[in-house]
Formats: structure tokens, C-alpha cells, sequence
């Protein structure tokens, strides 16, 4: 059984551990010795701290361990170039605080995490090894963690962290917040891959889970912290706004078994008021810091329309219809178009939806995107077009790999195939 001091080290780990790496970092200049650093001032924590108790600064204790641990590889030999006999001097010079003084972490914090984000979204790397790079020195999960998160295996995640920081080495990634032309750049890798981390919380591509609630929460707290480092980044707030309101629904979207609950079918009295608070405090500061907005601000500023209607009924589509046609203006995609026709569908009825989708049948990144027939299905269904109805909703249950969206889409089929019935025994 974990005791109550190693479920302290844990907790500690999870909050200190991106801001140890990235101190790390920039001292050792090497974000897979950093981490390795990490991990052995983690191993005396674990060892240590049982029986001597938690510190009052474990930051600041896991720190200067670390430290002590560089010196000590460098005296070792293991790092023999003049860059790291020039290290070891400096190293010597921070290393004099015992372990639990409070000035052993004392450096800029803040430029250390907000240069660590974006080594560890760096567009070298793949989108994936991006992500898994994210959570792991920024949201301090294990592989293990990380792996059941997307449904794959912990070889696979270890593999891709592995060959991320190999990349990152041979690439020579400076530990630097690029400036000019290259932040927007660099800044948008950073942003899609919190919200690829958020997104695939707040609705799983696979596996039993509607949702991942932790993964959300990680997100969430990346977010905080890029907005907290840039707070004059328009796009920034925008983006926090977009996944704080959207986090607000996450009670209402899991019903008692948990089964989906669509957007206009969700109980908006279980909407979490604070974070819809938040975020639409969030999306006036987009609107400030920015001369026009941005796709992510343009999203939480459709998402702030839901939010704001007391009722589905009282959702004002038009202005949705409008957000939309700007953000396919500045970031044209068929995914977009796909949301764009729900709008549309709302605002002056099925019929005009429909006409946006069928427009995308054809469309291949869409083929095999089960909210295609998914939405296709319902629109189908509102003219009264229940067994074609039936079949999209069947080839939709097809496409999707998330087992509670299957029986979702599987049960709509159904009920559509009993309408098509009941309307041919008339």
C-alpha cells in the first residue's frame, strides 16, 4: 500500500516537476539530461523523505538535490567536454544551499517554463511525439499515464519520448523563446498541441470513456500557465477561454451511466458557472490584446454564445452562423464547414444544412470522420427522412473507435429505423 509520504513525493512531483525540468534545463542545456537530473532528485525524495518528512520548500529541496546530482555526474566523468567543465563551475557556484533552503530554486521560473513549452512543442518533432513530450516534463505524467490516456502501449510512449529528445539533441534546439517572425510560428505548435490535449479529454477518439476528465484538467493547467507567461497574446487567452468554457460543461456532458449528452440535450443548470466565468473573462482579454481575432478566439466566442443562453431555445445561431463564416474565412478546413452547416442547419433549418453537407460527401479528409453521416443522419432525420436517416447513422456507429459514441449513434440508428417503419404503416 503507497504510503502517506510517497503519495506527498507524488503529489509534489506533479506540481514541481515542470518547473525542476525546466530550471534544469537551462542550466545543463540538455532537456533529456534535465529530466534524467529530475528523476534522480525524485529517487532520494522517495527514499528520503519517509522517514525525515516532507520538507517545508519540496521544490526548492528537489532543486538543489538536483543540482548536487549534476555536480556529481560531472565529477564522475561522465560529461567531459570544455561546455560542461565551464557547467560544472557554475553548477558549483549554485550548489552551496543545503537541500532545503529556500533560495536553491530561486531562478526565473516563469521564462524557464515558457522556454521549456516550446522545446517540448518544438515543430521538429512529430505531432504526437509533441504531445506525449507535453505531458510528460509539463504535465509530469508517467509513460504509463500518458499511454492509457491515448490507448496505446507504454513501449510506444516511452519510444517516442526517446526518440523526441534524440531529435531535440541532434537538431541543437536552443532553450529559447523565439522572437520575430518565428514566435507566431512557433507559439501556434505550442497552442494546438495543449488543445489536441484537451480535445482528446473532452471528447476520447477511443476506447469504453466518453470523456478523460484528467486530460482536460492538464490542458486546462498548461493553458493557465502560457497565459499566465504571455498574457498579451491574444490567441493565448483565446484559447484558455475556448477550453475553460467548454470545460464548464463536463458534468452535463456524461449522463448516470455514462452515456453522451449532446449540447442541446444537456442540463445547462450543471453547467460549472466559475469556469464559464473565467472563460468569458478569458475571451474579453483575447479581445483586447488582439486588432482582430483569431481562430482560437473566434472559437470561444462561439463557445461563449452557448454559454451565455439560458436554454437551447434561446441560443443565438445567427451569430454562431456569422463567428463561423469568419473562422472558415481565416482558417478554411471541412471540418469547420462541417460545424459551419450545424449553424446553418439551426439558424434557417435542416434543409440549408444539408445542402452545406452534401457539398462534403465527397470531401477525403472526411471519408472515414464519423461526425460526417453523424450529422448528415440528424439533419436527415428532422425532414422526416428516416430511413436514409437509419443508414448514416449506421455508417457513423462504423466509424467511430469510442464505444459509448457507438451505441449512441447505434441507438439513434435504431430509433430512426423505427420512424421509417411507423412511417411506412401509415
Amino acid at each position: 500500500m503507497t504510503s502517506p509520504a510517497h503519495r506527498a513525493v507524488e503529489a509534489v512531483w506533479r506540481i514541481e516537476s515542470p518547473k525542476l525540468i525546466a530550471g534544469l534545463t537551462r542550466i545543463v542545456r540538455d532537456v533529456g539530461l534535465a529530466e534524467d537530473l529530475a528523476q534522480d532528485a525524485l529517487v532520494a525524495a522517495l527514499e528520503k523523505w519517509p522517514q525525515s518528512g516532507v520538507p517545508d520548500n519540496p521544490g526548492a529541496w528537489l532543486m538543489a538535490t538536483a543540482k548536487h546530482r549534476a555536480i556529481d555526474r560531472l565529477r564522475r566523468g561522465q560529461l567531459i567536454e570544455r561546455k560542461h567543465e565551464e557547467l560544472a563551475r557554475e553548477l558549483e557556484q549554485l550548489g552551496g544551499a543545503v537541500p532545503d533552503h529556500d533560495d536553491a530554486i530561486d531562478d526565473p521560473v516563469g521564462d524557464d517554463l515558457l522556454r521549456l513549452m516550446f522545446i517540448a512543442c518544438h515543430p521538429v518533432l512529430s505531432t504526437e511525439a509533441r504531445v506525449a513530450m507535453t505531458l510528460r516534463l509539463l504535465g509530469g505524467l508517467t509513460t504509463d499515464e500518458i499511454a492509457r490516456a491515448f490507448l496505446v502501449t507504454e513501449p510506444t510512449i516511452a519510444q517516442r519520448i526517446v526518440r523526441a529528445k534524440r531529435t531535440l539533441s541532434e537538431a541543437h534546439v536552443a532553450f529559447e523563446v523565439p522572437r520575430g517572425p518565428e514566435l507566431e510560428a512557433r507559439l501556434a505548435s505550442v497552442l494546438e498541441v495543449v488543445y489536441l490535449v484537451f480535445n482528446e479529454g473532452y471528447a476520447a477518439t477511443a476506447g469504453d470513456d466518453w470523456m478523460r476528465p484528467a486530460l482536460c484538467d492538464d490542458a486546462l493547467r498548461l493553458g493557465r500557465v502560457l497565459a499566465t507567461l504571455m498574457p498579451h497574446e491574444s490567441e493565448v487567452n483565446g484559447l484558455v477561454a475556448l477550453m475553460e468554457i467548454q470545460a464548464s460543461r463536463a458534468g452535463a456532458r456524461v449522463g448516470p451511466s455514462g452515456e453522451p449528452v449532446l449540447l442541446l440535450d444537456q442540463d445547462r443548470g450543471r453547467w460549472d458557472q466559475l469556469l464559464i466565468g473565467r472563460g468569458l473573462a478569458a475571451l474579453e482579454r483575447a479581445m483586447q490584446t488582439g486588432a482582430t481575432l483569431g481562430p482560437y478566439a473566434l472559437q470561444a466566442s462561439i463557445a461563449a454564445c452557448h454559454a451565455r443562453a439560458r436554454t437551447a431555445e434561446e441560443t443565438d445561431w445567427a451569430r454562431i452562423v456569422a463567428l463561423y463564416d469568419a473562422l472558415a474565412q481565416l482558417t478554411p478546413s471541412p471540418v469547420i464547414e462541417l460545424n459551419r452547416a450545424v449553424a446553418v442547419s439551426m439558424a434557417f433549418g435542416p434543409a440549408a444544412g444539408l445542402e452545406i453537407i452534401d457539398g462534403l460527401v465527397s470531401e477525403p479528409s472526411l471519408v472515414r470522420y464519423h461526425l460526417l453521416p453523424s450529422v448528415r443522419g440528424d439533419l436527415l432525420a428532422k425532414l422526416g427522412r428516416f430511413e436514409e436517416a437509419h443508414r448514416e447513422f449506421l455508417r457513423a456507429a462504423s466509424l467511430t473507435r469510442n464505444a459509448r459514441e457507438r451505441d449512441l449513434l447505434l441507438g439513434r440508428a435504431s430509433a430512426n429505423a423505427r420512424a421509417a417503419a411507423d412511417s411506412n404503416n401509415r
